[in-house]
């Protein structure tokens, strides 16, 4: 049989075909002159930066297959379905690629044309003829896979390769979906960018998956818009945002920022501190968005006397009287204290200039402003309307009981007032050892006093662990702009871990988002997610478990040791497998493992740091595994980890999250008594 005639020979020929137009498309870039095209270096600048980026994006991951699958249309998309119309075929793949002539040869799987291939069906098959799903080995096509949607005489079936490619060994860094999405994320994926989208999903699930790609889908939709106002991922820690770093790159977009909730609130001060669980609880409590505001407008002080302005031979009064009811409006506008106080010498001013009409003068908005800074009107805000200093408040009402009590009467009773006021008295902002709560508390107190910049969309990942607080301060990022949460109420590790997502999207000021939830796991095996599931009426009992659609069951093993020797022995016998392993232990267990795997020969890393051929073992504390995954997992001591929290059910969440972290398999090991919620 020729070679044409081979249909495996011909996708490989499209590839080869499309490699070479891409790398075509990218050396047009990297030709293109701009010396004569700009105005000045400030645009010159702007556009080698643009050109640069665009240079990035057209990169050929040549490990990473360039189009994935294909649709066979019955007829020509948005043409007329009149009997013999010919159909069209597109190549489906993580980014647009055209020959010299501009015709498509790979279709963004972001594109209208392309949403078939992750929604079309037997029960539906959206005009499509054939979907053909690629095989890839090292970036290779090895194999292929069709459906013949329209075809009535063809049942329906489950993909080997899609099953494959969620079941392939996770080596390195959280790698992109568009592959295997399936229909029920692909509608959260593209959802429109007004709204805020809340996913529930339980581990395995892929919502960090959907989340991340829905920000590219995002990009791709209303790129001009999403330029101008930016997009941010927020995540847990940064171990976690190294591991979901290049999911967003790989799909050819590069300006999206990412941060942890403490990256944004910690912009003036140094965190040295902790809290205890109480102090933190009340700390994160929405209330204390009221006392701050009460603190910050008790500065403004009714004016006692007027205001005598002198210009050239004349004086002109402004009554107190006159300049109470001007602050009084401005309080009532509910603007904030900044600019309100910016506001009050222009009108000021604008109840001189109407004195100044009234006797038969012209003054115009230059007089206006000259009198805005005439330096009795100056004296005149200074003591009525003084500035504020957020972080110096915050100490303040963390310092001072007097204070604390006038601004969190009716608030806070007195009990809850002593939790967190602040032991010994401290000198200054700079010498004070803030904790990350404080971080959030002088951040709202710095949006009453200036409005906090808004983004164009935020991607809020393991929302579950925040305080309401924490969400004032991520939806102060997106007030005009919308969001996507990502969360698992089960897995809520922490002393004010989220109750309902109603709450959470009310105190992020997106009280109208709606709700998914996702309950096909496609990475945690049946037998380990079946064994976490027995903690869900412990921890969440409203929760739907997830239901695993992997046809693999995965390996699970139970085993009592006597000793951290047998540890290392269970990571050894994993580390035969191909793929990644995790030790997640309790953290108080980790350097007592650490030295156990050194002494052993064991090299090992840290969460985050990316494995390799020759060191494929991270040790896990317990505190960090929230997001991460590993094909193989060997979870030290189960009780441990619970009585690491300082209560059980916090615990038992740290322990679920722990149990689920595993790919492929997973190993328990324990020589104390197994937590009782695991009996069964």
């Amino acid at each position: 049989m020729p070679a044409t005639d081979d249909p495996l020979a011909r996708e490989r020929s499209h590839l080869a075909a499309s490699r070479a137009a891409l790398r075509a498309m990218r050396e047009d870039v990297e030709s293109l002159d701009i010396k004569d095209v700009t105005a000045n270096w400030v645009n010159a600048e702007v556009l080698a930066r643009q050109i640069e980026e665009r240079i990035k994006a057209l990169a050929d991951l040549t490990d990473t297959p360039l189009f994935f699958g294909r649709l066979d249309y019955l007829h020509a998309p948005g043409a007329d379905r009149a009997e013999g119309a010919e159909g069209e075929r597109f190549y489906i793949g993580r980014r647009h690629v055209h020959d010299h002539d501009g015709d498509p040869m790979v279709i963004d799987w972001r594109a209208p044309v392309s949403q078939p291939f992750y929604r079309a069906s037997k029960k539906d098959p959206m005009d499509v003829g054939l979907r053909r799903r690629f095989g890839y080995t090292r970036g290779d096509i090895t194999a292929y896979e069709d459906e013949h949607l329209s075809d009535p005489a063809e049942a329906a079936q489950t993909s080997k390769l899609l099953q494959q490619e969620i079941e392939r060994p996770r080596v390195g860094p959280m790698r992109d979906i568009v592959a295997t999405i399936q229909p029920e994320q692909d509608e959260i994926v593209r959802s429109g960018l007004g709204g805020t989208v809340c996913v529930q999903g339980g581990p395995g699930t892929g919502k960090t998956a959907v989340g991340l790609h829905r920000v590219a889908y995002l990009l791709y939709a209303h790129r001009e818009r999403l330029a101008r106002t930016g997009t941010l991922v927020i995540g847990p820690n940064r171990s976690f945002l190294h591991y979901i770093e290049q999911v967003l790159p790989a799909l050819g977009e590069l300006s999206v920022q990412q941060a942890t909730v403490d990256d944004l609130v910690a912009k003036s001060i140094e965190v040295r501190g902790t809290d205890d669980a109480p102090a933190a609880v009340l700390k994160g409590d929405a209330r204390m968005a009221e006392v701050l505001k009460r603190a910050v407008h008790s500065h403004v002080t009714m004016p006692t006397e007027p205001v005598m302005v002198v210009r050239g031979s004349r004086r002109w009064r402004v009554p107190a009287y006159e300049i109470e009811e001007i602050v009084r409006e401005l309080l009532d506008r509910g603007i904030r204290y900044g600019a309100a106080r910016e506001a009050l010498p222009q009108r000021i001013a604008h109840a001189v200039l109407v004195q100044m009409e009234r006797s038969g003068e012209a003054p115009d908005d230059r007089v206006q402003d000259a009198v805005a800074r005439n330096s009795a009107v100056k004296a005149a805000v200074k003591a009525i309307w003084p500035p504020v200093d957020p972080a110096r408040l915050v100490l303040r009402l963390l310092t001072d009981a007097d204070f604390l009590a006038e601004h969190a009467e009716g608030v806070l009773d007195e009990d809850e007032q002593k939790t967190i006021l602040w032991a010994k008295p401290v000198r200054s902002v700079k010498s004070a050892k803030w904790s990350a709560a404080d971080a959030v508390l002088i951040d709202e107190a710095r949006d009453i006093v200036e409005r906090t910049h808004s983004l164009g969309h935020v991607v809020l990942d393991e929302a579950q662990d925040l305080s309401p607080m924490q969400y004032r301060a991520v939806g102060r990022r997106c007030s005009t702009g919308s969001a996507t949460v990502l969360g698992d109420l089960a897995q809520g590790t922490t002393p004010w871990a989220t109750r309902s997502w109603d709450e959470a999207l009310a105190h992020l000021g997106k009280a109208d988002g709606v709700i998914e939830e996702l309950t096909a796991g496609f990475r945690v095996p049946t037998d380990v997610i079946t064994y976490a599931s027995r903690l869900l009426p412990h921890i969440a009992p409203g929760l739907t478990p997830v239901a695993s659609v992997r046809e693999n069951p995965g390996f699970f093993d139970l085993r009592e040791t006597s000793g951290t020797g047998e540890v290392v022995a269970a990571c050894e016998e994993l580390l035969r497998n191909e793929g990644s392993t995790g030790l997640i232990a309790a953290d108080a267990r980790v350097p007592e493992l650490a030295e156990a795997l050194t002494a052993a020969g064991i090299p090992y890393l840290a969460p985050g740091e990316e494995t390799t051929a020759e060191t494929r073992l991270t040790l896990v504390p317990a505190s960090l595994a929230k997001g991460l995954e590993y094909d193989y997992v060997v979870l030290d001591e189960p009780q441990a980890v619970v009585d690491g929290e300082p209560d059980e059910r916090t615990g038992l969440r740290r322990l679920y999250v722990a149990l689920t972290r595993a790919v492929s398999g997973l190993i328990v090991t324990h020589s104390a008594p197994l937590p009782a919620a695991l009996a069964g």
